[in-house]
């Protein structure tokens, strides 16, 4: 049979994909096996066979008998495929010879030279021996060398690391005296400029007193100047130049015009013919405040003038007036009308209500707070003012839970967002529900002072007003954590509680799971809150105030767990005032975490030192701070003089601090435009002369309870500090009329001035400031004795200072300006 090894590809891939020759082995080897008489029939039957069971299946001894089958090891597929020439894989005569010739070369190889390295004698051995010895010789000599080489490198690389060392020791000593002398040449610069800058304020001060002093002198030469005519005198006698304001823009002198009182715009309109054509702007005119001239105006005036300018009146002020019926009809002129206050007005009657609601129907604001308005009242509100936003109805005790009712006649005061209900405790349930149907676009309510109100009142109004975001329950004892959870379907932004202690931490939980964007938090004077509190409002990121004054079971722990939370970023006014059991802990804490803190007041928290103020440094973004009755001390101060952006500063009660230590203070903070050292004895003439020299931005100072001051200091305080509107001297019993003078002449924008208990300013000198001032308080008795002191200044013993009964009267006098009458 010819091979098939050279044949084409198509015909060796035909018989392999039709197993022609395993169907042939099989064949074969059944009738080489078997024998058969007839072969063909054999052979035919074997064909039916394996088409029944399939060429898949097909095996080389398939068409032999079972018990007849050789016991022999298969070692290929098929021996037909060698014969065909089909096994590509398999082993070649050929090859299998060549491999048989290599198998026993490789014998002989191995054999023949194992036999010679036996049966060959060994020559040279010596030769052979030296040989080795020598390598030997030179491994030895290699391998020492080595060692020598890894000592010598250990040696040169600790030699140069010290060498390193050395170098780096040289170079920082070099690097730190270089800057020694830079620091020492700029610490002689910075000292050089600071003592100049202390001279120059020093020779600036020296040289406005001077001035001021002559001024002075001159002034007592000339004849008295009526108190009208006093500010134009000093400005003839300080050089300064006159100037026309009618040549300013007229946007100008409306503005300026604009931050006049009623009183001020009458007098410029007398000045001159130009004056008065300025003072007749119509924009002048829409909002007339007849408040702070109640005392002095007749109605004849407050008639004429509203019928004057009844087109641009826009807002009316009649708070505390005593008008009559008559005067408050004539408001019913103003049509335009927005906003009206007659508050405190002990003449309006519903009469008077009735008149003005006819003629006023655009009202948008209106207070009746504390007047005799009945039910009557409450009916015309809904009827006449549909657009009323803002009503305050406080201290008004005659109206009932029926006027409520009628807020709801009509179209109703269903645009109101602002409702005041203080000391109305008149008001039930009922009344709160009838408020709720009539007013459900609430936003802002207000309810102070009313011990009748109960959770059950504030459940009536949530269960309609929905849309209340601010509330503000000062003086109801009565209201728990229930209110709170009646407020949960409201978005509340802000909540002012005083003086509650029924409130408890569960309050807190409530705030935290309702409202969380709440900004503003008052809670002063709740006795049951307790560190709980502050770590329920520690998630809380909308929340910017926060104060929890008189709160005494707050400490330090609360404090952290409430600043460890994302609130204290932004947080901006902290009041924690007679928090007892804060300590310097919690003011590092603050310094850490409250980066935009601005207000801060740590008020009576005997625990803070020293140690803590010093951190207070690192609030760079604060700009008041209250310290009064804690144990702060100079060193205190002179930490505090480093933070250079304080403008408020309260240092009441606080026994430990001296001369030194305000005046270190002062010259770091030359922008102070609030200090407060009350109550503290042991302070002298030397502050009041820090401050004229350093704070000359002076606005609001209180010293009482200072009995060491006297008139020369604060002769220099009027000589410098020209912006002071607010002045505190109860107590200071040296000083004397000579005082007020120099308010008079230097302290020209001073607005409130209290002198309790200075026995040696006289009441005549008093009568005459208070035409000065918008607000005096004046008493010329001794000081009581819980000042410490006696009428000369002196420290009282222990045993002179007595319990005292009842306090002292204040006497306030409202500023009366000299000449007020003729001008109405």
């Amino acid at each position: 049979m010819a091979s098939l090894r050279t044949a084409d590809s198509r015909l060796r891939s035909y018989f392999k994909e039709n197993y022609i020759p395993q169907v042939c082995e099989a064949l074969l080897c059944g009738l080489l096996i078997t024998c058969p008489e007839d072969p063909l029939k054999y052979l035919q039957k074997m064909i039916i066979t394996i088409m029944e069971s399939g060429l898949e299946s097909l095996l080389w001894d398939m068409c032999i008998d079972p018990s007849m089958k050789p016991k022999i090891r298969r070692l290929s597929e098929t021996y037909m495929e060698q014969l065909f020439g089909l096994d590509d894989q398999l082993m070649t005569p050929e090859l299998m010879i060549k491999a048989c010739t290599f198998y026993t070369g490789h014998l002989v190889k191995t054999h023949f030279c194992i036999w010679r390295d036996i049966a060959i004698p060994l020559i040279n051995e010596e030769n052979i021996l030296a040989e080795k010895m020598e390598k030997a010789i030179e491994y030895d000599n290699f391998r020492l060398q080595k060692y020598v080489f890894h000592l010598w490198h250990s040696y040169a690389a600790g030699q140069k690391k010290l060498l390193t060392e050395a170098l780096l020791r040289i170079r920082k000593m070099c690097h730190h005296y270089k800057l020694i002398i830079t620091l020492t040449k700029w610490r002689d610069k910075a000292r050089y400029e600071y003592k100049k800058r202390e001279d120059e304020l020093m020779l600036k001060h020296e040289l406005q007193l001077r001035k001021w002093r002559s001024k002075v002198k001159v002034a007592a030469k000339e004849e008295p100047i009526p108190p009208e005519h006093s500010l134009s005198k000093a400005s003839l006698l300080g050089g300064i130049p006159e100037c026309d304001i009618s040549l300013l823009p007229e946007r100008a002198v409306s503005q300026i015009f604009y931050y006049l009182t009623l009183r001020e715009l009458v007098i410029c309109g007398q000045v001159c013919h130009s004056w008065m054509l300025m003072t007749q702007a119509s924009s002048l005119w829409n909002s007339i405040d007849f408040s702070k001239v109640k005392n002095i105006i007749t109605d004849k005036y407050i008639v004429s003038t509203l019928q004057r300018w009844r087109l641009n009146v826009l807002r009316l002020n009649f708070r505390g007036c005593l008008l009559r019926s008559k005067t408050l009809r004539s408001v019913s002129l103003c049509r335009n009308l927005q906003e009206l206050n007659v508050s405190d007005c002990p003449t309006l009657t519903d009469e008077s209500m009735r008149y003005i609601s006819e003629g006023c129907a655009g009202v948008l604001y209106l207070n009746l707070s504390n007047t005799a308005i009945t039910n009557r009242t409450m009916r015309l509100l809904p009827r006449y003012f549909p657009n009323l936003q803002n009503l305050s109805l406080a201290y008004c005790r005659k109206f009932t839970d029926k006027g409520l009712r009628y807020l709801n006649l009509g179209n109703g005061c269903h645009k109101l967002i602002y409702l005041d209900l203080s000391g109305c405790t008149q008001i039930s349930v009922q009344g709160f529900r009838n408020i709720a149907n009539s007013c459900t676009g609430i936003m802002h309510l207000t309810i102070n002072d009313m011990p009748t109100l109960t959770d059950n009142c504030v459940k009536a109004l949530a269960e309609k007003c929905t849309r209340i975001t601010s509330i503000v329950f000062i003086g109801a004892p009565h209201i728990s954590d229930c209110a709170f959870k009646a407020l949960s379907t409201c978005n509340l932004r802000k909540i002012r509680f005083e003086g509650n202690k029924r409130i408890t931490d569960a309050c807190f939980k409530y705030i935290h799971k309702n409202y969380p964007n709440i900004n503003h938090i008052y809670m002063v004077d709740c006795k049951r809150i307790t560190d709980g509190s502050l770590m329920s409002l520690s998630p809380l990121k909308q929340l910017t105030v926060l104060n929890l004054a008189n709160c005494i079971r707050i400490g330090d722990v609360g404090l952290k767990q409430f600043l460890d939370g994302p609130v204290s970023t932004r947080i901006r006014e902290l009041n924690l005032s007679n928090c007892i059991h804060l300590s310097d802990a919690s003011i590092v804490k603050l310094s850490e975490r409250c980066s935009n803190l601005n207000y801060l007041s740590l008020r009576n928290c005997e625990y803070l030192t020293d140690l803590g103020i010093e951190h207070i440094v690192y609030i760079f973004s604060l700009v008041s701070v209250d310290l009064s009755g804690t144990n702060i001390s100079n060193e205190g101060l002179m930490s505090l003089s480093r933070h250079k952006k304080l403008k408020e500063l309260s240092l009441s009660e606080c026994y430990k601090i001296t001369d030194v230590g305000i005046q270190a203070f002062c010259k770091g903070s030359l922008i102070l435009e609030h200090l407060d050292v009350s109550y503290c004895p042991q302070l002298s003439d030397e502050i009041i002369k820090a401050l004229a020299i350093y704070c000359i931005y002076l606005t609001s100072l209180s010293i009482a309870g200072c009995p060491k001051i006297t008139d020369s200091a604060m002769e220099m305080l009027s000589a410098k500090c020209h912006y002071l509107h607010i002045l505190d001297i109860s107590g200071c019993v040296l000083l004397t009329d000579q005082m007020l003078e120099d308010l008079q002449m230097g302290c020209k924008q001073l607005r409130i001035l209290k002198m309790q208990y200075c026995r040696l300013i006289s009441k005549e000198a008093a009568r005459r400031m208070s035409s000065m001032v918008q607000q005096q308080e004046y008493n010329p008795n001794d000081p009581p004795l819980w000042f410490g002191y006696d009428y000369e200044g002196k420290p009282l013993t222990k045993q002179e200072i007595t319990p005292l009964k009842e306090d002292e009267e204040i006497t306030v006098t409202n500023s009366i300006y000299s000449g007020e009458e003729e001008v109405v």
